[in-house]
Formats: C-alpha cells, sequence, structure tokens
C-alpha cells in the first residue's frame, strides 16, 4: 500500500474516530459511533482505500 494521507488528514481521522468510538461507548449515538474504528484504522495504516479509487492523495512528499 502506497501512503496517500497528509499529516493534517491523519490527525483529524484520529480525533473524530476517536470522538465517535468515545460516543459510542457512551451510548450517545449508538453503534454507528464504531465506525470511528475505520477512521482510526486507515489513519494508522496511513492509507485510505476511497482516496485510491478516487485518485486523491493530501500527502506532500508521496
Amino acid at each position: 500500500m502506497t501512503r496517500n494521507l497528509g499529516q493534517f488528514d491523519r490527525i483529524a481521522r484520529l480525533i473524530l474516530g476517536a470522538v465517535l468510538i468515545a460516543l459510542a461507548l457512551m451510548g450517545t449515538i449508538g453503534i454507528w459511533g464504531y465506525l470511528g474504528l475505520i477512521f482510526v484504522g486507515t489513519a494508522v495504516v496511513n492509507f485510505c482505500p476511497i482516496y485510491r479509487i478516487l485518485g486523491l492523495k493530501t500527502c506532500q512528499d508521496c
């Protein structure tokens, strides 16, 4: 996998994913909050399959 996420994109995905997971654990938004695992996962591996399909890259040096 070739990386396609920039630093800002990775941080935003980590924060958004963590917030969604926390809200799901508290029972605020229900089971849909566990979709935050996808955001956290893509941030950790530095690759987004949807970006690849669309031909997008948010990193400057890749």
